[in-house]
């Protein structure tokens, strides 16, 4: 059985992800990704009872025997300055990131 990832798709997807990798790497990479699909498709493989529910693992939460979600409430933290004050630069109190560098793909 032949990889669906060949070495060509494989230097195509890192092309467009700019990456730089070595021909170790890349080989090394390209391996695993196929072993990863390989195992998906040995999972696909099990057969399921069609009724199975998807979340289903072994234990059933629900509503009745679950936790209700928490509140989600805003919660200011006591001070800020602290934490202002380690980072190298702060304008009108907001911290301010240099730019990444970065290159336009075509």
């Amino acid at each position: 059985m032949t990889d669906p990832i060949t070495p060509d798709i494989f230097n195509h997807l890192v092309a467009l992800a700019a990456l730089e990798l070595d021909e170790k790497e890349a080989e090394y990479i390209r391996r695993q990704l196929n072993n990863q699909l390989k195992a998906i498709r040995e999972l696909e493989a099990i057969p399921l009872d069609a009724e199975a529910e998807i979340t289903l693992h072994g234990v059933r939460f629900s509503p009745q025997i679950s936790q209700p979600p928490r509140a989600d409430v805003w919660q200011p933290y006591p001070a800020p300055e602290e934490i202002l004050g380690q980072v190298p630069e702060v304008e009108e109190r907001l911290v301010v990131v240099p730019d990444i560098p970065h290159t336009t793909l075509e």
